[in-house]
């Protein structure tokens, strides 16, 4: 698939709408966005769950309700889904008051060229916000339910509904919808799916049976279904275990005889590359999960159906013959086995089936149909600058990307966690957090625990620690997010770490950063031999935190301090400050120096920054480190968003703040 070529002056601007009830909605959404960036360099898409925006901790409630509703009482779940199909309850489906007026303000106030909904909702407010007037954008639905589809999917008008498959399309069809209408472009995946060239062979003699199961409901279970998997000759188990510490620390204990045979992980941002390397996949008939599996053409076994839109899902499952869907937990080992046995005769009649329906590129195709329906023109339109960062927000002027020109003044951060260690935001909820604050360099340093020391074990069980299996992992989402951070914001990342040497008293604890670096490192060296193979990749070695903090909670990391005789020759730089403070020691003694903020959530924007005066190159940046030369600290403040009310991630803006929406859309973006 090749990039469009685009001579359009003015930037094409497409507004995604999604939910945060259920996995498919946010998947697809994300993954057009992802898309449309990549086909054309001149558009910019955002990803808004004005759900959570309009309705704040009703949102969260009633999220957190569904969720408790599908694990714990999927028939009363199934019973509440079927009520969208009373004309009643559908007449109500644009009653959103709240939701309304905020969408109202930004459609009116942006003018997008092309709106496109992953939740069926949206259809209605659209609906009742234009009833009397000629809706002056094109607007998509992409429908991410499969066969069982509900009426207020197309109840809505819509210039195109995309559908994942011709079953799904008949749907419609018999719902009223002219075929022009319906596009069965396949369900829009992350584009990693499409760049997949090489094919899973056929499982031969003893090589092993890849089986990866993923495991969102029915945990109290999954222990005996693992059990009985592993009595299975040459059957290999990845296990995800989601973002639950205590059920990650239980199946490694429980599976710790079987050794290499089991790999268990915690929360994971590699679905796409874990499915393409399993021959099976075990999990619920989520709508992201099972479309995520044909396009990897990965053969599924549903071990759970969740009543209502999953049935649809399941239903493709066994209608196309893709796998198999198992009724209770103990049929699910022979399932598998029955797949592998005859020389894999019905696993290879399942990915021969998979082949023919599988649509990996479904969100680039759905992109380009997106790009071409916002190349329509509508007169009298505004040139309204769309989800540029807002200049009133940055502390200095902007910066020019010249890839190695003029020196500038550079706003940086080199200390930030994601959700890979202890951090509240994913890596791309990350960038798109500082890119929109003009930053022109962050590193992401997340926390590897040393694995010899008793409580880097209790960290990395915890999940507050990376995990030694996701350390590649973690290189490679962070280089994948490195280059979308430069094409969208012109905005360097480097991969860093945080080695944590905790013992246990604050005098022989140390945190190392590691910034820019280019291959993993083990925590399980000492610390002089860890800063030298920071040295050899041409990284930084800086003491994090070197002082005792004043400001914040939690334990002081004074090693390095106590030991400045050994280590002030080794370390590039010392925090002279980290969040809100200040170590004026590093100052007195002369050391060279950095300000970062340790940044674990939105609100830790506020802290101490460094600016440096250097081209925007990551190796010009370093030296000035290094030389300690034409480097200054800076407490930032966004000034955009200095009145407005904190919330979640995200940054909610008062209803009558027009002008701010003019800048730029102060709503949550989903990254998840």
């Amino acid at each position: 698939m090749t990039k469009i070529a685009c001579h359009r002056p003015t930037m094409k601007k497409i507004l995604i709408l999604t939910a945060g009830f259920g996995d498919g909605h946010n998947a697809a959404a994300r993954s057009l966005r992802d898309a449309i960036e990549f086909l054309d360099e001149n558009s910019r898409a955002e990803v808004l769950d004005l759900f959570a925006d309009s309705y704040g901790a009703f949102n969260t409630l009633a999220r957190k309700t569904y969720l408790g509703m599908v694990q714990y009482a999927p028939k009363l779940w199934g019973g509440i889904y079927s009520m969208l199909e009373n004309p009643f309850v559908e007449k109500q489906l644009g009653g959103f008051t709240r939701l309304q007026v905020m969408l109202e303000k930004i459609l009116n106030e942006t003018q997008p060229d092309c709106v496109v909904s992953t939740y069926p909702i949206y259809g209605h407010v659209i609906k009742k916000i234009y009833r009397d007037h000629e809706r002056p954008f094109r607007f998509i639905t992409v429908v991410t339910d499969s066969i069982t589809i509900s009426s207020a999917w197309f109840r809505a008008p819509s210039d195109y509904f995309c559908v994942a498959n011709e079953a799904s399309a008949d749907v419609l069809i018999k719902g009223g919808i002219t075929g022009k209408q319906i596009k069965a472009l396949g369900f829009p995946v992350n584009p990693v799916f499409a760049d997949n060239p090489d094919e899973l062979p056929l499982p031969a003699g003893d090589e092993p049976r890849r089986v990866l199961y993923i495991i969102n409901t029915g945990k109290k279970k999954a222990g005996k279904a693992i059990d009985r998997l592993l009595e299975l000759d040459n059957v290999h188990l990845t296990i995800t275990a989601g973002r639950d510490p205590e059920l990650r620390a239980k199946l490694i204990e429980r599976t710790r005889d079987f050794g290499d045979r089991v790999k268990v992980l915690g929360w994971t941002n590699q679905m796409p590359e874990l499915m393409m390397s399993h021959h099976l996949v075990i999990s619920k008939a989520g709508g992201a999960t099972v479309q995520e599996a044909i396009a990897a053409r990965c053969p599924m076994i549903v071990n759970q159906v969740i009543p209502g839109q999953e049935e649809g899902n399941a239903e493709l499952i066994t209608k196309f013959n893709l796998g198999a869907v198992v009724e209770r937990n103990k049929e699910v080992a022979e399932a598998v086995e029955l797949a592998f046995e005859k020389r894999a005769t019905l696993w290879n009649e399942w990915r021969k089936n998979l082949k023919k329906i599988s649509q990996p590129d479904a969100a680039l195709r759905i992109g380009e149909l997106i790009l071409e329906a916002a190349d329509h023109d509508q007169p009298g339109r505004k040139a309204v600058k769309l989800f540029e960062t807002a200049p009133e927000r940055v502390m200095r002027a902007p910066a020019h990307a010249n890839g190695g020109g003029h020196p500038q003044m550079l706003l940086c951060d080199f200390h930030i966690h994601t959700n890979y260690s202890d951090g509240k935001l994913s890596v791309p909820e990350v960038v798109d957090f500082y890119g929109e604050r003009g930053f022109d360099c962050i590193c992401i340093t997340d926390h590897l625990a040393d694995p010899k020391r008793l409580l880097g074990k209790l960290s990395e069980l915890s999940n507050m620690t990376l995990a030694q299996e996701q350390i590649g992992e973690y290189f490679a989402v962070i280089e994948r997010e490195r280059q979308r951070a430069w094409r969208r914001y012109k905005m360097l990342v480097m991969t860093g770490i945080e080695f944590n040497k905790d013992g246990y008293t604050r005098k022989t604890s140390a945190h190392l950063l590691g910034i820019d670096l280019k291959l993993p490192i083990s925590a399980a060296l000492d610390i002089p031999d860890i800063i030298e193979q920071i040295h050899r990749q041409g990284a930084l070695a800086v003491a994090s935190h070197p002082h005792i903090m004043k400001s914040e909670w939690g334990k002081n990391t004074l090693y390095f301090w106590e030991n400045q005789e050994q280590y002030a020759p080794l370390l590039d730089a010392w925090e002279i400050a980290n969040r809100n403070n200040i170590f004026n020691d590093v100052g007195l003694k002369r050391l060279p120096f950095m300000a970062n903020s340790d940044f674990h959530k939105p609100k830790h924007i506020y802290s101490w920054k460094t600016l440096i005066h250097a081209e925007k190159d990551a190796e010009a940046i370093k030296d000035c480190i290094r030389r300690n030369e034409h480097v200054a600290i800076t407490l930032y403040r966004d000034f955009a968003d200095a009145s407005l009310k904190q919330k979640g991630h995200g940054f909610e803006s008062p209803a009558g703040n027009l002008p701010y929406f003019q800048d730029r859309l102060p709503l949550r973006v989903v990254n998840h």
